[in-house]
């Protein structure tokens, strides 16, 4: 109860200071449970924009800017860093989205071929001699092989590997990006099988080669690995495994990452993973005849034709472990099929572009008026660099 004290004050009993409390905290529980649906409303807000715009399909856009360019017939684009590569027989121009110049580097080659790893990109020429390491910051160095090129791949450090070849024999050669000749010599399987496609990995310390042995009627390919650090200094060339496959052709390889390879054969993926010495890790089969294959780090893409007459063709994703991610049928009779560097899946033909999620969502389609060359992703999902026959146009989505 409530007295004065004797100076005057009042005193609160102790009951009144435990309703107090009491209510005190009541009120914080009120305060903390309108706080808590708040998040959760914008929460759910925020999730129902996310998902609306994962799944909206787009078929216009709003251009940003437009810069007017000219380039030959024969211009071949990429996109490097973020930035457009163009290269032809006569040289490569490096510009950024507003065609801005980075760097140009002349040159004459007969037919001119890329490979990119990360910072570093080579430039060389299929059938000829000259090869050039670049960097977006330019010409890293200019080399002059003594025998004809055939494929030339790079490492994320710039260094290169080249497979030659010279009176029915296949060489192979490492260069640093300095040019410096670190390994060089003849190469050949088991049984004198010849070098059709090289794969090095992305720190240059593994090197893998296929070899093709046609004997008596017989097709046979060898995957043999080659391990530069210090475990191929105990073996013989450097040579730490190889496995043969019957009744197959591997004309492509990739390393995906230091310890992952991936064999593209005739008849299926053929997975190879180890930190020193890969050993075959798994295999998808092809089961229908395959019109297209392209991949990246992360995703390899199959594109068979499909029985519904109205919808020609089947796409299927797989990721590096050999899983099957994605399957979609799709109609547009295309001249080109990649995955952009966000991994969605660019299908083009000469004027029509469309854009699919690596989950199968058909996000973009378009009809140009005119050619369109090449698509690049911007930063957000709804910008894109769209390089047209007269123009580089930055653009959004709407």
């Amino acid at each position: 109860m409530e007295g004065k004290n004797k100076r005057g004050f009042r005193t609160v009993a102790e009951t009144d200071m435990k309703e107090y409390e009491r209510k005190l905290r009541e009120h914080r529980i009120k305060i903390i449970k309108r706080t808590a649906i708040i998040i959760l409303v914008v929460l759910a807000v925020a999730a129902g924009t996310g998902l609306f715009m994962a799944l909206r399909h787009y078929e216009s856009y709003d251009v940003l800017t437009s810069k007017s360019r000219a380039d030959t017939e024969a211009t071949h684009f990429a996109d490097f860093k973020g930035n457009i590569l163009k290269y032809s027989n006569d040289g490569a121009f490096y510009t950024d989205t507003a065609n801005e110049l980075i760097w140009n580097q002349t040159y004459e080659m007969a037919n001119p071929q890329i490979d990119i790893c990360g910072s570093y990109l080579t430039i060389y020429d299929k059938k000829g001699s000259m090869l050039y390491i670049l960097t977006p910051e330019g010409l890293q160095s200019k080399i002059e092989t003594t025998m004809p090129i055939e494929q030339v791949c790079i490492a994320g450090q710039g260094t290169v590997a080249v497979l030659m070849t010279k009176d029915a024999a296949g060489y192979v050669a490492l260069y640093d990006k300095t040019g410096k000749n670190l390994v060089q010599g003849a190469i050949h399987g088991e049984k004198k099988g010849y070098p059709i496609a090289i794969a090095i990995s992305q720190d240059a310390i593994k090197l893998a080669v296929s070899m093709l042995d046609i004997n008596a009627g017989t097709v046979k390919s060898t995957v043999a690995f080659y391990n530069f650090g210090s475990v191929g200094q105990n073996e013989i060339d450097h040579v730490v495994g190889a496995s043969s496959f019957d009744d197959t052709v591997i004309p492509e390889m990739e390393f995906v990452s230091n310890d992952k390879l991936v064999a593209i054969s005739d008849s299926g993926l053929i997975y190879f993973e180890g930190t020193q010495k890969p050993q075959q890790s798994g295999e998808v089969p092809f089961e229908k005849q395959v019109k297209s294959i392209f991949y990246n780090h992360n995703y390899i893409g199959l594109v068979t034709s499909n029985e519904d007459e109205a919808v020609t063709h089947h796409l299927s994703v797989y990721d590096m472990k050999g899983s099957l991610v994605m399957e979609k049928n799709f109609a547009l009779e295309y001249t080109e099929i990649e995955f952009l560097s966000n991994d969605e899946i660019c299908i083009q033909n000469e004027d029509t572009c469309d854009i699919y999620s690596i989950m199968g969502i058909y996000k973009f389609h378009h009809e140009f008026k005119e050619t369109i060359y090449k698509v690049i992703p911007g930063n957000s999902g709804l910008n894109y660099t769209f390089v047209l026959e007269d123009a580089t146009e930055k653009v959004r989505l709407k």
